[in-house]
């Protein structure tokens, strides 16, 4: 199995270009700067992972991402073998071939802070804050507990 998600910031807007062809498809270019999860002494806090696009998935990218965006990419990892024409040696190329891009930010605001309450960029409110804890009602012939309980006082 070849699956790979992935969150992180562009570095940059994404490259588009165009698939060659009797019918063009679109494709999107880009790089996600990861952070790591653990960072040991002298090494780096991200990894710059090349990702690209294909079809709606890449005319996605095009109209709604931009640099510092972040974003969560769902897709398999595809690695290229190809000869260095200067130097005669053989290298090799990584990127990820995404599925499924979603964002994981909200719209920035015009002052540059994100928010609630704000909409994206096709002009759709992001969710709304998440409740406060939900009333309770004990069910009939109960009552809720108004008093503190110990744990001495528990039987177990």
């Amino acid at each position: 199995m070849n699956k790979i998600i992935l969150m992180g910031r562009l570095t940059r807007d994404p490259e588009i270009s165009y698939t060659q062809g009797a019918t063009p498809t679109m494709v999107a270019g880009y790089t996600l700067a990861v952070n790591r999860r653990f960072k040991r002494e002298g090494e780096a806090d991200a990894d710059f992972i090349n990702c690209k696009s294909f079809g709606k998935t890449a005319e996605f990218i095009q109209r709604y991402i931009t640099k510092g965006r972040q974003i969560a990419v769902c897709g398999r990892l595809e690695i290229r073998e190809y000869t260095d024409k200067a130097t005669n040696q053989r290298r090799w190329w990584t990127e990820v071939i995404t599925d499924e891009v979603n964002f994981a930010d909200s719209k920035p605001t015009p002052d540059g802070q994100g928010g609630y309450g704000q909409t994206d960029s096709y002009g759709a409110p992001p969710p709304s804050p998440p409740p406060g804890p939900p009333s309770y009602e004990p069910p009939e012939g109960f009552s809720a507990i108004t008093q503190s309980i110990d744990d001495d006082d528990l039987p177990f």
